[in-house]
């Protein structure tokens, strides 16, 4: 069964923006089921089909790019029940691959980015992936001093007590050689045995059983007694480091060597090849052997074997450029569909689950499924187009389920010949079972089309919405307010002392305590009735919930001044990411200058032809502009005074496919170059960091006077502040930067990256805004912007020595 647009097909910008935002937001709820409540709802491959179609919608449509709360995520929030440790280096996450193709082209785009001749040897390591959960021991002069969990890949949980007693893990490393300071990842896991072992334990206790080792080893690891902990048989392979006081080999290869010189283990089927076709073979040889291993895998790691190179690399988003997960084929199972739920998201879209009759996938129960969207269960695309050959699903149907992964699988198909006489088209629901309010799919007045998600049209009223937007208000990455979990969240907001941000910072002691208080009671007559409780707010009584209220309360006054990209993140606007805040704290130095400037781009912003020209893949600003101003003409776009727009191939097939064919391009760039916007407008809307999409995004919410005024409450609260730089010690710190014509010592990606690392922005376009134009041979128009505007051109020999300086 495929999704409402194929890994092929391409959305128009409207439909891609909806599309991105539905993916965004599921891919962020899988994240924290999976790390942080070690209960995922989904499938490896499915999570890993949803990761892919993003980054193909950012690259198709740049402006999208990171304006999601996915779009460079890894993990998600430790869990407030530990103590929180930073991680001196990240732990990120790895890119994906499932066939032997895509393997081949990440060797290929490896030897591109460092321009590695294809007859010259390049290492790599291909290793087994363990399928547990991720840890990073802290030895200093050889004594473990702390063990924490990925958790969101910035912030993990401590869990020290609990690591001392993994077998597996040593107290004191063993040798010589160690680095007075060094970090040692690896997998916590569980043999099949000993998981077997400890369901038996929980089956004969009356409790309920784990569905698979890599959630048992989670939970065992992360429980609040240690002695559980010693109590499972959990074991451990090295196989990475983060922060270390010095080197400790050149190779990948060489530090497993010393790991396993040091006491740790690691996995003795790791094996380094020069060649594709030895790395496939290993792959091949583990897939066939996986049944005999004893411990869950998942696939097979390849990483360069060179640590220089790796270094090189560098990393994209949320994983490195040099390691590669080429994860294993998919298991499928049939099962009977026996019912369909909506659940209520964050944004207020009706999101569609399946609950599955209990069947067995490769040794794991599995009982539920996301269906995505309506169109995904009716069966049509957002172009009433069918996309299964008109099969909907419905309840009572006979589906087939595919897992890659000891997880969730996700419903592939329909059997029809087994639809029994009574099933009849499942209705979607076009009221909100939270709040009642009507559910509406938006249709996108340019394209006609409804928009492939129906959503809630309550907003704040909302209950499903209100607590959602104010758990992630609360969030880590939002306001980060300590103490207040989701359950303090539920509370608060039932008890009617929380519907807005704004409310958190009017909470006195006594409200906050009648609030715990009264659940507590509640939770209390529910048992003695009989019925199931909701989640639980702790119990304490006396001096201890006292302190503990008052603690809640200091969290909160603690964030009565926060950093600008914290303040606009923590809103919750749709488009509006983590890295769009961060972008649009580095343009204004508080909230008011960015509402300001936010209502001054609304009076000069641009129409509905020139928004969708704007979104053409692969028309970059400049281009855009020229023909804008030109037209475009026959001839390849040539101007009337006889200076031409180059367009490229591409660029053209672009325009056709947004248009249909050039005259029907050359028709609508004359209605975009008539509903151009104004500048304060295009500040924002040609900075690559925000993008139109974004803007008319930020323009949208605080149009909507509720929104409005919600922020200006919370301004009343909080005081924003500059946002903390990066690299600020650096001469690129805060500076544009681009660069045309051809480099000769390192690839275009490589001077990307390392113009990034030292703080500085790279564009694709000269303005008078750029600081820096680093020009090699066959150098053209930038040549020319560069003079117009008074921009400084260094060769590529300069740039290199002005990165060396610092």
């Amino acid at each position: 069964m495929a999704s409402v647009h194929s890994e092929s097909s391409r959305p128009t910008p409207e439909e891609a923006r909806a599309e991105h935002a539905r993916l965004s937001e599921q891919i962020a709820e899988a994240d924290r089921l999976y790390h942080q409540e070690d209960a995922p709802e989904i499938s490896d491959a499915e999570y890993d089909r949803l990761r892919r179609r993003l980054e193909t919608i950012e690259a198709d449509f740049p402006d999208l790019a990171g304006t999601g709360a996915a779009s460079a995520s890894v993990g998600a929030k430790p869990s407030e029940s530990f103590a929180k440790v930073r991680h001196a280096v990240p732990m990120l996450s790895l890119g994906n691959a499932f066939a032997d193709e895509e393997v081949a082209e990440f060797v290929a785009r490896v030897r591109r980015f460092l321009a590695w001749p294809d007859d010259k040897p390049l290492a790599f390591t291909a290793e087994p992936k363990i399928d547990g959960l991720s840890l990073s021991l802290r030895y200093k002069d050889g004594a473990l001093v702390t063990a924490a969990t990925r958790g969101d890949g910035e912030v993990g949980e401590n869990v020290t007590a609990n690591a001392m007693t993994v077998e597996d893990i040593p107290e004191r490393l063993s040798g010589t050689g160690w680095p007075p300071i060094c970090e040692i990842r690896g997998e916590v896991y569980l043999s099949h045995a000993d998981f077997a072992g400890i369901n038996a334990r929980q089956e004969a206790a009356g409790k309920p059983l784990f569905a698979n080792p890599r959630n048992a080893a989670a939970g065992s690891l992360r429980q609040l007694d240690p002695a559980i902990t010693a109590s499972r048989p959990l074991r451990f392979f090295a196989y990475a480091w983060g922060e270390v006081s010095e080197a400790i080999a050149d190779t990948q290869s060489g530090v497993l060597e010393r790991f396993a010189a040091w006491g740790l283990p690691v996995n003795p089927r790791t094996r380094t090849f020069t060649d594709t076709e030895g790395m496939l073979a290993h792959y091949r040889g583990i897939a066939a052997e996986r049944a005999d291993l004893g411990y869950d895998i998942d696939g097979v790691v390849y990483k360069v074997d060179d640590i220089a190179l790796q270094k090189r690399l560098g990393f994209v988003s949320r994983s490195p450029r040099w390691a590669l997960a080429h994860k294993f084929a998919a298991e499928e199972a049939t099962t009977v569909l026996e019912d369909i739920v909506i659940n209520v998201g964050r944004t207020g879209s009706l999101n569609p689950l399946a609950k599955l009759r209990p069947v067995t996938v490769g040794g794991v129960v599995v009982s539920k499924a996301t269906l995505h969207n309506e169109g995904y269960v009716k069966g049509v695309g957002a172009d009433g187009e069918p996309i299964r050959e008109g099969r909907d699903i419905r309840v009572g149907d006979t589906v087939t389920v595919v897992r890659a992964g000891d997880v969730i699988p996700k419903v592939m198909d329909v059997d029809l010949t087994k639809r029994p006489a009574y099933s009849r088209p499942y209705e979607f629901p076009d009221r909100c079972p939270a709040c009642g309010s009507r559910a509406v799919r938006a249709v996108n007045p340019r394209t006609g089309r409804l928009d492939a998600v129906r959503r809630c049209t309550g907003g704040l009223i909302c209950p499903a919405q209100g607590v959602e937007r104010l758990k992630h208000f609360v969030s880590r990455n939002g306001f980060d307010i300590e103490g207040f979990g989701e359950t303090y969240i539920e509370v608060l907001f039932e008890a009617g002392l929380v519907h807005q941000p704004a409310d958190l910072f009017r909470l006195d002691f006594q409200a906050l305590k009648a609030a715990v208080v009264a659940r507590r009671e509640a939770l209390s007559a529910e048992r003695r009735a009989g019925a199931e409780p909701p989640k639980k707010v702790a119990k304490k009584k006396g001096d201890d919930e006292d302190k503990a209220i008052k603690n809640l309360l200091a969290g909160v006054e603690a964030r009565r001044s926060i950093a600008l990209n914290r303040f606009v993140f923590a809103l919750g606007i749709p488009q509006i990411g983590e890295a769009t805040a961060k972008a649009l704290a580095k343009r204004f130095e508080d909230m008011p200058a960015l509402i300001e400037g936010i209502a001054a781009a609304a009076e000069g912003q641009g129409g509905p032809d020139w928004l969708a020209f704007s979104s053409v893949p692969r028309i970059g600003v400049t281009t855009r502009e020229r023909l804008l101003e030109s037209g475009l003409h026959p001839e390849a776009g040539e101007a009337p005074s006889g200076e031409r727009v180059r367009l490229t191939a591409n660029q053209r097939e672009s325009l056709i496919a947004q248009y249909g064919d050039l005259d029907a391009a050359r028709a609508a760039v004359e209605r975009a170059a008539a509903q151009r916007p104004g500048d304060a407008y295009r500040a924002f809307a040609d900075d690559g960091e925000i993008g139109p999409v974004a803007t008319d995004a930020l323009i949208q919410f605080f149009a909507e006077p509720h929104n409005a005024s919600a922020v200006n409450e919370l301004l009343k609260e909080v005081r924003t502040e500059p946002m903390r730089q990066a690299a600020s010690a650096t001469a690129f710190a805060g500076k544009t930067v681009v660069f045309t014509g051809t480099l000769e010592q390192m690839t275009r990606n490589e001077a990307k990256a390392v113009a990034e690392r030292l703080g500085a922005k790279v564009s694709g376009s000269v303005s008078a805004k750029t600081d820096l134009v680093v020009a090699g041979p066959g150098a053209g128009s930038k040549l020319k912007d560069a003079e117009k505007h008074g921009v400084r051109v260094v060769s590529e020999a300069d740039w290199l020595a002005m990165v060396e300086q610092g």
